[in-house]
């Protein structure tokens, strides 16, 4: 045992080792609805984590950087949750991560999903509520922004990309940790949207309100669609109030992550 009473086992230098199988399908989304766990790169993105307690059951990392105080520190974090360390070459670690230039730590985390029906309308509280979106890109980029603007979480409706993807994971640079994630069937929102005693604020095309002109006073629920097809004729029937972007140039519509966080910056705006 060392002094954080992890134990530090040889290095591992093969592929068919099981754990690192085991890191390597957390890819896959089977996998990760299966296990509950996912990944997450690098450092000070696993340190967020460890500071905010989720639980780290896997913490990877380069041989012979464990004496590293940035490595000690996330060794700590494995404690609580009774996690194992991972020492491995740079190449697993590469496999594992699917880039070239991975970072020197990965950890697999438990997930966490909140439910719909804890949702309180809070009147300083804002949620982002996102209609079957498929770009995990977009999606991370969009919890990243919603941190930043200091809305309490993300909505996911319908058949949404996972949040809890690598890629995903990796676009929201960290976010992932810092907010809410509920997921649910178009129907469960319709029925959550009756008795919402807040606001629910659109972003559609046949919208008449410049989104600068909109009320973004109170409990407030900013509903945005599909990359490809927007918000369900259903979903646009229970928002309080539609609004759009001003499209000036021949394009006639702007990246579901860019359009959110312009949206999302007003609303800041307006209600500081």
């Amino acid at each position: 045992m060392n002094q954080y009473h992890v134990s530090i086992p040889d290095m591992i230098t093969s592929t068919a080792n099981d754990e690192v199988k085991r890191l390597r399908a957390l890819h896959e989304r089977k996998f990760r609805k299966k296990t509950g766990w996912f990944l997450a790169e690098g450092v000070r993105i696993c340190h967020e984590a460890v500071a905010l307690d989720w639980a780290m059951h896997r913490l990877a990392f380069v041989a012979g950087r464990e004496d590293d105080q940035q490595v000690k520190r996330l060794l700590a974090g494995l404690v609580a949750s009774e996690g194992k360390a991972l020492p491995m070459t740079g190449s697993l670690m590469q496999r594992i991560s699917k880039k070239d230039n991975s970072q020197i730590v990965l950890g697999a985390f438990g997930q966490r999903w909140g439910s719909i029906d804890n949702i309180e309308a809070i009147a300083s509280h804002s949620w982002v509520a996102l209609d079957r979106i498929r770009d995990p890109g977009n999606l991370g980029t969009i919890m990243r922004t919603a941190d930043a603007v200091g809305a309490q979480g993300l909505i996911l409706i319908g058949d949404c990309t996972d949040p809890y993807s690598v890629e995903a994971v990796r676009a929201s640079m960290g976010a992932v940790f810092n907010i809410r994630i509920i997921a649910v069937s178009e129907e469960a929102f319709l029925k959550f949207a009756v008795d919402w005693r807040g606001r629910i604020l659109g972003t559609a095309l046949p919208a008449v309100t410049d989104y600068r002109k909109a009320d973004y006073s109170g409990p407030l629920i900013m509903l945005m669609g599909n990359e490809q097809s927007g918000l369900t004729k259903n979903l646009m029937d229970v928002c309080s109030q539609l609004t759009k972007l001003p499209m000036l140039g021949r394009s006639d519509s702007l990246n579901l992550a860019v359009a959110a966080g312009v949206t999302l910056y007003e609303a800041l705006a307006q209600r500081s």
